[in-house]
């Protein structure tokens, strides 16, 4: 989409760069390959394919491919013209028939026919086999997850069950969630998808989280330096806590904490005093 950004950059950095030979590169590329119509298209082609290629897109989106980088070539003052290119003719062999007519195609067709429709045949049938591989190691977490929920070999969801649900509310119209408790709140509407309600229950309920123990090892990191290498396991620990528990260290009043520990040491230090004189 900045195509013409690009190119100017391009140009700029070729006509100012001291390099001899940094110039002369990006110089070719502005003017050889960003100046080159059947780039743009192809580039227009690449980022819809990257986006939202579909069974439509091979039948209508050749044309629109072709409108949009029509307008870009305007504004880059590009002719929007496919070039035309040598056409290499091919030796015969003893056995064709001199009558034999070739099949040509306009330059446009024939981008058509030999990178776009190729393109686009081999990103679908891409897609279309990841997602069958990704439903079955769905289908296979799924059954090894529930197998972990099972206690006495009985449990509340039916893994098979669970798995056919989830590819009907996929072909359900439903609007975009925000959070896990949306969708709960409408599986309960729907009444026909048990198992994955009590799913979604069992997510809101289990606690999940590991952000304590990253916080430890993350504190540790900023106390226990190399200035700090000879620090007794003990003292770490206590600080690390100090750091940690933060929040409730502020609500802390201090006075009261240390009255208590002179008044505890005071008490300590009366009862060795008494002992001595004891003695």
């Amino acid at each position: 989409m900045q195509l013409p950004d690009v190119r100017e950059a391009l140009l700029q950095v070729g006509g100012k760069d001291n390099d001899a030979a940094i110039a002369s590169e990006t110089t070719s590329r502005a003017e050889k390959e960003l100046g080159d119509f059947e780039f743009l298209v192809s580039t227009v082609i690449w980022h819809e394919v990257l986006n939202h290629v579909n069974i439509d897109y091979r039948e209508t989106g050749f044309s629109k491919a072709i409108d949009e980088a029509k307008d870009i070539a305007i504004e880059m003052s590009i002719d929007p013209i496919f070039p035309l290119k040598r056409l290499i003719e091919r030796k015969k062999r003893f056995d064709e028939s001199s009558s034999r007519e070739e099949i040509s195609f306009t330059p446009e067709e024939n981008f058509r026919v030999n990178y776009f429709l190729y393109i686009v045949d081999q990103a679908i049938s891409s897609l279309e086999t990841r997602f069958e591989q990704f439903k079955e190691e769905l289908k296979i977490k799924i059954l090894r997850r529930l197998k972990k929920l099972e206690f006495e070999e009985r449990a509340d969801i039916d893994a098979e069950e669970f798995y056919t649900e989830l590819k009907l509310f996929e072909t359900l119209e439903t609007n975009e969630f925000s959070n896990p408790i949306d969708v709960l709140k409408f599986l309960k509407e729907l009444d026909y998808i048990p198992n994955a309600s009590i799913a979604y229950r069992i997510l809101l309920t289990i606690i999940v989280t590991v952000t304590y123990a990253e916080r430890s090892f993350s504190k540790l990191k900023l106390l226990k330096s190399y200035l700090r290498s000879t620090m007794s396991q003990e003292r770490l620990s206590g600080l690390a806590m100090i750091s940690i528990e933060n929040e409730i260290l502020e609500s802390i009043d201090y006075e009261d904490l240390l009255n208590q520990l002179l008044s505890k040491t005071s008490g300590e230090l009366h009862g060795l005093s008494v002992n001595c004189y004891d003695m």
